[in-house]
């Protein structure tokens, strides 16, 4: 779940529903970026289904006690993170092999994950890194450059998209969430990308990769503290309706 505490209302995002976020916006990606034309809707099925993990896990929401707010991505137990993980991998995979590698590589870029003595990080990246071998060997060795690329075509849309739903509307650039003040750590031909908010619906990407300025919806809830102090945050969660909220995203 990805959530921004406001004053009234917490506003909580599942991991799905970012990823789903995340392919609207690669759609419009320029065509180039792509490199190989044939591999563009495997690409966009892994941005798209890229978080397919989360969905049992956001389904269910926990409160942190500590914290006084739901449990985040960034905060959320690690062992049923990462059996959910594979399981996310593994339903990708039946979806379309290319999407699956490209998700796997995601997965297992985590630091934290990657760099990790716990065993079952440990076990899970050398899982991970079998898959991706044999996932390798089943699609004859696509070029590495090309893999690369499309996995980092995903990355950027996954920042971008986190960018929207982890600001506020609106934000000017000294408030935005520290992760993205200084632009994204997404790299595309050494190119580094920034936003910024013009507006509390129109958002400037510099430089600008996408064919032309466009337009794509984000649902979320805006979950109610009362209503959360009152009967919990599973059923208020449960019992608050979807927020669609739609952005413009432009090169000027």
């Amino acid at each position: 779940m990805i959530i921004v505490d406001s004053k009234e209302y917490i506003k909580m995002t599942t991991q799905h529903d970012h990823a789903i976020f995340a392919g609207e916006m690669a759609k419009y990606f320029s065509e180039n970026l792509f490199m190989e034309e044939q591999y563009k809707e495997s690409v966009l099925i892994a941005i798209r289904e890229h978080d397919r993990a989360w969905i049992g896990l956001d389904d269910i929401p926990i409160w942190n006690d500590q914290k006084n707010v739901p449990f985040s991505f960034m905060d959320y137990p690690l062992y049923p993170k990462i059996v959910m993980y594979t399981k996310g991998i593994n339903e990708v995979e039946k979806i379309n092999k290319y999407a699956a590698l490209i998700c796997s590589i995601h997965y297992t870029s985590f630091g934290h994950l990657r760099d990790s003595k716990h065993q079952a990080c440990i076990n899970y990246i050398q899982h991970e890194r079998k898959r991706q071998k044999r996932l390798m060997d089943d699609l004859h060795y696509p070029n590495e450059e090309i893999i690369q690329r499309h996995f980092k075509l995903l990355q950027l849309c996954d920042e971008l998209s986190l960018y929207v739903c982890l600001n506020e509307e609106g934000s000017k650039k000294r408030e935005e969430h520290p992760w993205y003040i200084d632009g994204f750590e997404t790299l595309i031909d050494n190119q580094k990308f920034t936003a910024q908010w013009l507006s509390q619906t129109e958002i400037k990407i510099d430089p600008f990769p996408f064919t032309d300025n466009f337009k794509a919806t984000l649902k979320c809830k805006d979950v109610s503290k009362d209503l959360r102090e009152q009967i919990g945050i599973h059923s208020a969660y449960n019992q608050t309706s979807h927020t669609i909220r739609e952005y413009k995203f432009v090169r000027r």
